[in-house]
């Protein structure tokens, strides 16, 4: 966390926390979520939406400031109940998620080498695969979908015997990792 924010946040300590703003999608891409993207429905349905009728309103708008991206990932966390967020100077801004908190890029051959979304190193411990064929991994820094475009290398990877996939249910990976998809769909139940 950037000492700038935890200055903040000594300074303010009571700002109220913020829900359904901020979005992570299933290739590490951010997208604010104004009220328009939020009454258009939850976000990740907005996926599912968008590849059935063109209609992902609900995704918001894709952030493309780099600095902004930067500094959002490195201030990128989860709390005790396995919401992650994004600590914005004193106040949180709860985190949607399309999948997992994480999305792991993968180097070729023979490297293999994993990184997050925001390029932080990992050591991998275990490979999955859900009923749809999308592959997880869980490491040192947590668990997370691999990158469609670096499916070719997890492939590669489990091919020369390095990664041994497990066979999960998507359904139960958020329970399993301890992670929350929609920390906005908690606070309005």
């Amino acid at each position: 966390m950037d000492d700038i924010v935890r200055q903040a946040i000594a300074k303010w300590p009571n700002v109220p926390d913020c829900y359904g703003w901020l979005g992570l999608d299933a290739r590490g891409n951010w997208y604010m979520r104004d009220d328009r993207a939020q009454a258009a429905g939850s976000f990740a349905a907005s996926f599912s939406r968008a590849e059935a009728d063109g209609n992902g309103a609900g995704k918001g708008s894709l952030l493309k400031h780099e600095k902004l991206v930067d500094f959002i990932q490195r201030n990128y966390e989860a709390d005790a109940r396995g919401q992650w967020f994004f600590q914005n100077g004193p106040q949180r801004v709860y985190v949607e998620l399309q999948a997992t908190p994480l999305i792991w890029r993968v180097d070729a051959a023979p490297s293999f080498a994993v990184a997050s979304h925001a390029g932080q190193p990992a050591r991998v411990q275990r490979c999955m695969v859900d009923e749809g064929g999308r592959v997880y991994l869980e490491t040192d820094m947590g668990f997370g979908l691999v990158h469609t475009q670096d499916m070719t290398y997890a492939a590669d990877a489990v091919e020369q015997g390095l990664w041994v996939p497990q066979e999960v249910l998507v359904r139960d990976l958020p329970a399993r990792f301890g992670y929350v998809r929609s920390p906005q769909a908690l606070q309005e139940k």
